[in-house]
Order: structure tokens, then sequence, then C-alpha cells
């Protein structure tokens, strides 16, 4: 006789990266998976009555605002846990996630295996964050072309990368628009860019989103 099936929600706004951690997922008999693509979706969903064993939130995707988003969806699971996952945030982001009360965090680089791993362990209320990721004494991976961004200036680069107008991010980012509008200009010019969308076109080709 089949057991209960865990129950997880994964929000994320790649629809590529929902499908392939879906997929890794869902291969296992007695996993049930459901899939978002942004927080406030993500929080509907919660809301909506399936008691989910485990919530993974994409640290970058729009509502999260930095780990806003991940308190917001820790309070309204009531006591069931939420984990971040990210392909770029550094260590110490990993280590505020688990301050601010996330049961783990997940580098988008896991293999499958190491990925259902991980969710049986947080499931089963352990702390998951791969030790190799927080021990590494690597000059933090990160892109030489982020090394002059702040993280308000990555959040924006990030959402012209999507084709976001300056209106959208100012949403996203709960910004005035025209603080997104000096952004852009900082950005353009410490990327040596002509206008946004070469900025953007300059963040993707290096590999930052």
């Amino acid at each position: 006789m089949e057991g209960p099936r865990l129950k997880i929600l994964i929000a994320d706004d790649h629809e590529l990266v929902r499908d392939t951690l879906a997929a890794f997922l869902e291969k296992e008999n007695d996993i049930e998976v459901t899939s978002v693509e942004d927080l406030t979706a993500a929080i509907k969903t919660i809301k909506g009555g399936i008691r989910f064993d485990l919530v993974l939130l994409d640290y970058s995707m729009p509502g999260m605002n930095g780990l806003d988003g991940l308190e917001q969806a820790i309070e309204e699971s009531i006591g069931r846990p939420v984990a971040v996952m990210s392909g770029t945030a550094p260590k110490a982001i990993a280590q505020e996630a688990l301050d601010k009360g996330a049961i783990g965090f997940l580098p988008k680089t896991m293999g499958a295996k190491s990925l259902v791993n991980a969710v049986r362990f947080m499931v089963a209320g352990e702390t998951f964050v791969p030790v190799k990721f927080m021990t590494e004494e690597v000059v933090e991976d990160i892109n030489p072309l982020a090394k002059g961004l702040s993280a308000r200036e990555l959040d924006v680069l990030n959402g012209l990368c999507r084709g976001l107008a300056n209106k959208e991010i100012a949403r996203e980012l709960e910004l005035q628009e025209v603080t997104i509008k000096l952004h852009v200009k900082t950005l353009s010019r410490k990327l040596d860019a002509k206008n946004r969308t070469h900025a953007a076109m300059i963040a993707k080709d290096a590999g930052l989103f």
C-alpha cells in the first residue's frame, strides 16, 4: 500500500528551472510537486489549503525583495519548513536565510540525487546547507562583472535581463521609478553599456543571469 505522498511547492520565475526541479523530484514515487512563478503565487497557493511538507523559494524571483519574501512565506506556512534556493547568492545570503528561519539553502547547481536527499532531509525537519558551499575558502565565487555592483544594482540588472520596463522593476523592488532610472544610468556607466538593452546583453554574455 502506498504511504502518504510528500507535497512540495516550488516557486521560481524561470520555467526551465521549475520544470527541471519538478522532474528531478517527481521521479520519486512518493513526491508530488506544485510549481508557481513568483512569491505572490506561492503565498496564494500556501493559503489555498494544501499542507505542503516543504516550500522551496527562488531567492531572486519577483516579490522576494531580498529575504522579506522568505519571512512572509514562513509566516503563512505556520510551522512547516520553507527553504531558499539560488544560482547566484553568496554564502552570506545563505547564512542570513537560515538566521531568518529558513530550513535550508539549496544552490541550483545541485545534482538530482543530492536535491532529492536534501528535500527529504528538510521534510524531516533537519536544516540543510551543503557543507562544501558554506566552508569553501574560494574568494566568493562572484561573477567578475558583479563585483563592482551593489545588491540593488544587481536586482535592477536582473530585471533588465528579463526585459522588464523601469515601472515593472520599480513595482517588483518596491522603489520609485525615478530611483530605477538612476540605477540604470549607473549600471550603464559601470558596465560601459550604451543603453539598458546593451547592459542586459553584457550581463547575459558574462553569464551573470
